[in-house]
């Protein structure tokens, strides 16, 4: 069983934000459900998006939750995601679990891991093409939109890629 984090995401984000002194906005808007959408409504490119995944590896003794973290107009490809971590395969993770890891509904989570079992994991690709990248921050009603070398510094995910090549 995973113990749940019991903590308002946004606000630990945003002192965590300002801890790190990090260059971002806050930006408040209706929540919508699509990519295309919010992007939309924040004024970013799709691409600089950061979606993230709930995702659980397992295989060859591996068994773990993953934070996938991939700009929003690309998609997973979670058998590299898999192969990287050491496992067999991966899948994305129940929604219990996903509010036990994160605190969030899913599109509300930001691409900072918060809990000491979510191993967090980010295409390069999110950070190669744009200055800022943008996400939901704990809320479907509010977005971040962080400097992308500041979100590299403060979060320091692994790096590896596992987009879906086309």
């Amino acid at each position: 069983m995973i113990e749940p984090i019991t903590v308002d995401v946004h606000q630990r984000l945003l002192g965590l934000l300002d801890e790190h002194q990090a260059r971002y906005r806050v930006m408040a808007h209706d929540a919508v459900g699509k990519c295309e959408a919010v992007s939309e409504i924040r004024g970013t490119a799709l691409g600089q998006g950061a979606k993230a995944l709930v995702c659980k590896v397992k295989g060859n003794g591996v068994s773990q939750h993953v934070l996938a973290i991939l700009a929003a107009d690309q998609q997973a490809d979670l058998a590299q995601l898999a192969h990287h971590i050491g496992g067999l395969k991966a899948s994305l993770a129940s929604p219990a679990e996903v509010d036990a890891l994160t605190a969030c509904v899913f599109g509300a989570i930001p691409p900072f891991s918060f809990h000491p079992s979510l191993r967090l994991v980010a295409d390069p690709l999110l950070f190669d093409r744009f200055e800022e990248i943008a996400f939901n921050a704990g809320s479907l009603e509010k977005s971040v939109i962080l400097n992308t070398e500041d979100y590299l510094r403060i979060a320091q995910p692994e790096l590896v890629s596992f987009r879906r090549q086309s």
